[in-house]
């Protein structure tokens, strides 16, 4: 450890089992360093994010700890093309990127997460192609460390963010991954949008306005066949927000898919009051006259399924 003694005033004394189990977690962070007993100390640790919500300090601050972690990531690097990762790799490697997700979302940690440009080390994972489920568990994984960051509203993660090729690479996983992946990497779009700077980044160019519009249409379009609900609403909120913007919402008015106007395809939010607000705000927005308005108004009272 960096600072001896220094570890027990991070907030750890108040966990589960005391002293006793302290000791064990400050034992498995030193088996990180150590390739003998990486693979179990990572799933080991792994299993107490929740039980120490100061485990990302400990992480951070231990000798090496990180450097093992990016060591995990980058062996996996050659497998990723040609396609040939494991499950038993992806577990390992998964186990890892779990850390950092816990270093991500530690307010101590994350603005000196984000200095040393870890999150790029996961760009990689979110760059491929193949839909098997190691691939797809290694993508869900890595936007949650991405998805982790922009849950708290800062600016500065978003101008981090920006400044990479984070957008594309979540656009690439809103067309091809599983819905959990679509879900959390739209989720990920979407708090980049409420930030002002990445709202007006999107909508500087017609070129990344409409490569984000395009991709949010053809998951619309696909929704008619495998409804979701929680991935609808996170599209109605990235459209709603992209409303904000004068020239986004003219552009709307003439590509806002025709489903979110169909009563029929939106009934599945008949219990989502916040969403039917945000869906009927969006009609108003991009509407014009009384027909937006009364478009509008119809979702908001649709009427509840008579279940007698």
């Amino acid at each position: 450890m960096e600072k001896e003694g220094g570890m027990g005033g991070m907030g750890m004394g108040k966990a589960e089992g005391g002293g006793a189990a302290i000791e064990n977690v400050e034992q498995l962070v030193l088996e990180l360093t150590n390739p003998t007993t990486r693979e179990n100390a990572l799933l080991e640790l792994s299993k107490k994010r929740e039980t120490f919500p100061d485990l990302a300090p400990y992480l951070w601050h231990s000798f090496g700890t990180i450097s093992a972690l990016l060591q995990e990531i980058v062996s996996i690097y050659p497998m990723l093309n040609p396609p040939s990762l494991t499950a038993q790799a992806s577990n390992r490697v998964c186990n890892a990127l779990a850390l950092l997700q816990c270093v991500a979302s530690h307010y101590e940690t994350r603005g000196l997460f984000l200095k040393a440009h870890v999150p790029l080390f996961l760009y990689p994972f979110l760059n491929t192609m193949s839909r098997t489920r190691p691939f797809e568990y290694l993508r869900l994984t890595s936007l949650g460390v991405i998805g982790a960051l922009v849950k708290v509203d800062d600016t500065e993660v978003i101008n981090f963010l920006l400044s990479t090729e984070i957008i594309p690479l979540c656009l690439r996983t809103m067309e091809m991954g599983s819905e959990l992946s679509k879900t959390v990497a739209t989720f990920i779009v979407q708090k980049m949008l409420l930030d002002e700077v990445g709202l007006n980044y999107v909508c500087a160019t017609a070129a990344r306005f409409f490569a984000v519009s395009a991709v949010l249409g053809s998951m619309v379009q696909l929704l008619t066949e495998q409804p979701s609900v929680r991935l609808l609403k996170h599209i109605i909120r990235c459209y709603l927000r992209l409303s904000d913007n004068p020239r986004a919402r003219d552009a709307l008015k003439h590509c806002l898919p025709e489903q979110l106007r169909d009563l029929q395809f939106t009934s599945c939010l008949k219990e989502d009051l916040a969403t039917k607000r945000w869906l009927a705000q969006l009609l108003v927005n991009v509407g014009s006259g009384t027909n937006a308005q009364q478009g509008a108004a119809q979702h908001m009272q649709m009427p509840q399924q008579n279940t007698l």
